[in-house]
């Protein structure tokens, strides 16, 4: 977070974080004034101060986007919507798409607050059908914000417009277009920050963008390149940033491969040197991409396998009638008890050279993956014990509150990481994009909300309670089409 904003030019000016604050209010009269069209427009101003005190700055956001892969966090209630009812946020959102195309008359700190603001409003609304018919033309403009990376600013946000556009688009031809340059982005800028943010917007291209099976492992193999060379393979060395977002994405594209057993033996190695790290952050990404490889060496069982196949006594440990399904059909690695005690003392680890808050994250994420690693059966969980009754190990499964009044159960390590790219892409707008039938999200997450009942005080709660109940019944009526 503190390398983005460090590095936000790269002449290596600073900006301070009051002046970050008031990027949404400068952006209006700046672009108002540079515009011949709408001179001093009283309009703007007031839509680019209301859009300021409503949403952080953009340099902010994108300084999350590092802060680790797990969400130590379990409630989602800072991601409520909180746009007035009355903007008028349409008119702006095309006044900055017709900006970023008129590239010829604009700077490069005129195309930094109109990426700023594309980004802020593709993420707190829904924008598909109004970037329909612009698709092409902002691949374009986005690509030589990219390609010529006048500054980092400029750059890291244009991934961040590709990002999200990707994943609001539902356009099959997106990844096609961008891959050759995202990919000589990440091997050529001499920028760390950027190389990161290219690593992400390939990760999130590569899903959503249009891309096969085949496609998918390819690029899983270059991010494991990454991991496993320590950034070196892209320029980057021991660079943590680079080495997070490929760790992250690798895993994310993983969700989606429906059999890994022949990649599993080799990424597990890669990401048991990674647990060595002195980041924590690189140690818990390759600690759930182990969980995850783990948990997908299981699989439900079928009409073909004996009843008393996989017997070994794991199933008494299993949760859930759905777990006492799930059948083992290769080794994740082979040497599972060695894995076992580096995160046993992971999960344990103490000293004075850890902060109390990156200790406490190891322990809880590292207990979690260890429940996994030692049965596969078992998902996401936020603690493990022993039940000195019965000497079994029992834990409680990560339960995710989404606003104030629902909450998702993430039962499988593959739900934790997908909901992770998705809240690291759409952060506070994470439940407009949910509530307003973003396809990619709802297929992203074949998850039902369960509802929350707030007790209710006053006619303004109640209505707001209205509202979400009446979403949560619209989602449970459409589940069979996440299924």
């Amino acid at each position: 977070m503190h390398d983005l904003r460090r590095q936000a030019l790269e002449s290596g000016k600073t900006i301070s974080r009051k002046a970050l604050s008031r990027e949404g209010s400068r952006s209006g009269s700046r672009l108002s004034s540079a515009r011949n069209s709408r001179p001093n427009s009283r309009q703007n101003s007031r839509q680019s101060s209301r859009a300021a005190s409503r949403y952080a700055s953009e340099d902010e956001d994108n300084g999350s986007l590092s802060d680790g892969t797990a969400f130590s966090t379990t409630s989602f209630d800072e991601l409520d919507n909180p746009e007035a009812d009355n903007y008028d946020w349409p008119t702006e959102l095309a006044e900055r798409i017709e900006e970023l195309l008129d590239r010829k008359r604009s700077s490069v700190q005129g195309r930094e607050e109109a990426l700023a603001a594309y980004c802020r409003l593709s993420k707190y609304h829904y924008v598909e059908e109004h970037i329909r018919g612009h698709i092409q033309d902002l691949l374009g403009a986005l690509s030589k914000s990219i390609k010529h990376e006048s500054s980092v600013r400029e750059t890291t946000l244009a991934l961040k417009a590709l990002e999200l556009m990707a994943v609001t688009a539902n356009d099959d031809r997106i990844y096609d277009a961008v891959e050759p340059l995202l990919t000589r982005t990440i091997r050529d800028s001499k920028s760390m920050v950027v190389k990161a943010a290219a690593i992400h917007c390939l990760g999130t291209c590569t899903y959503f963008g249009g891309t096969g099976e085949e496609g998918k492992l390819d690029q899983m193999n270059f991010f494991l390149d990454i991991v496993a060379s320590d950034g070196h393979s892209i320029d980057a060395p021991d660079d943590a940033g680079a080495v997070t977002a490929a760790l992250q994405q690798w895993g994310f594209l993983a969700t989606d491969i429906e059999d890994l057993a022949g990649e599993s033996e080799e990424a597990v190695e890669s990401f048991i040197e990674q647990l060595e790290s002195s980041e924590p952050r690189v140690q818990i990404a390759a600690g759930e991409n182990i969980a995850l490889l783990y948990e997908k060496s299981y699989t439900p069982r079928g009409d073909d396998d004996d009843d008393d196949e996989d017997s070994s006594g794991e199933d008494s440990d299993s949760d859930s009638d759905d777990d006492q399904h799930l059948v083992k059909r290769y080794d994740a690695y082979h040497d599972t008890r060695q894995l076992e005690q580096l995160l046993q003392s992971l999960a344990t680890v103490s000293g004075k050279h850890i902060s109390k808050r990156d200790r406490k994250t190891l322990h809880t994420n590292f207990s979690s993956i260890l429940t996994t690693v030692e049965n596969p059966r078992r998902g996401p969980m936020y603690s493990k014990a022993i039940d000195q009754d019965t000497n079994r190990r029992y834990g409680s499964k990560r339960r995710v509150r989404i606003g104030r009044d629902a909450v998702m159960n993430v039962d499988r390590w593959w739900k934790w990481i997908r909901l992770a790219s998705l809240r690291r892409i759409l952060q506070g707008g994470f439940l407009e994009h949910y509530y307003q039938g973003n396809r990619a999200v709802l297929n992203s997450l074949p998850m039902i909300l369960q509802e929350e009942r707030p007790m209710v005080t006053d006619r303004a709660a109640a209505k707001k309670a209205a509202k979400y109940r009446n979403s949560v019944r619209r989602m449970v009526l459409e589940e069979d089409m996440w299924e």
